[in-house]
């Protein structure tokens, strides 16, 4: 182990130090080389983490470098927009989902969990960019954590598939009325949606007559 890691770290320190010479070199107006020395980076850090096992640490270093590359390249590029707190959030959570350990499978963690991450993005919504509520995507996107995993724990397919049309329907039609309320357009996916707990109904339906021949 302490071979490989010794080769990788030399090996990334080679490439970083002859990308950071040839982008002086070629193009010293445009700061490129960081990108691949980001990625190279992890190399050794992996590979050093993942033999002893730590696997917490792991997650708040990857998660240091992430944050911190994400800030230096706002910085860079684009000063005078602060969007790297879009990203950081969610970065954010992987250290904390691994301290969690096996509590970060509980209902009670999604449910506070997924609740944190829609106030917090409305909030930016609502301060930063209130022209468009785009808020309501990634607040779909997050409720089917507790969702999928209550169902998934009670395994009740039907009704998972009920709660979740529901769920898809209502999407549909917010976005429909915020985006474009003049054409009715959500009725043609939701009328695909209702196929889904339709099938599983009488899936489970005729797997139980079945059964009781």
């Amino acid at each position: 182990m302490k071979n490989y890691f010794s080769f990788a770290v030399a090996g990334s320190f080679m490439t970083m130090l002859f990308l950071g010479i040839t982008n002086y070199i070629t193009s010293p107006n445009d700061i490129w080389f960081i990108y691949p020395c980001f990625l190279l980076l992890l190399w050794p850090i992996t590979l050093y983490f993942m033999f002893k096992k730590l696997y917490k640490q792991y997650s708040i270093i990857c998660s240091f470098m992430l944050i911190s590359f994400l800030l230096i390249e706002n910085y860079l590029y684009s000063p005078n927009h602060l969007w790297f707190i879009y990203a950081v959030y969610p970065i954010i959570w992987w250290p904390i989902l691994m301290f969690l350990e096996e509590k970060a499978k509980s209902i009670t963690v999604a449910l506070i969990g997924s609740s944190i991450t829609i106030i917090y993005y409305s909030i930016l919504n609502i301060t930063l960019s209130p022209q468009y509520p785009w808020a309501i995507y990634p607040a779909f996107l997050i409720m089917w954590w507790p969702l999928a995993l209550y169902h998934a724990k009670k395994k009740t397919s039907v009704a998972f598939s009920i709660n979740a049309s529901i769920l898809i329907s209502i999407f549909f039609i917010t976005v429909n009325v915020v985006s474009s309320p003049g054409t009715i357009w959500a009725i043609y996916p939701i009328f695909l949606v209702m196929w889904w707990p339709l099938s599983m109904y009488f899936y489970v339906y005729k797997k139980k007559n079945i059964q009781s021949y």
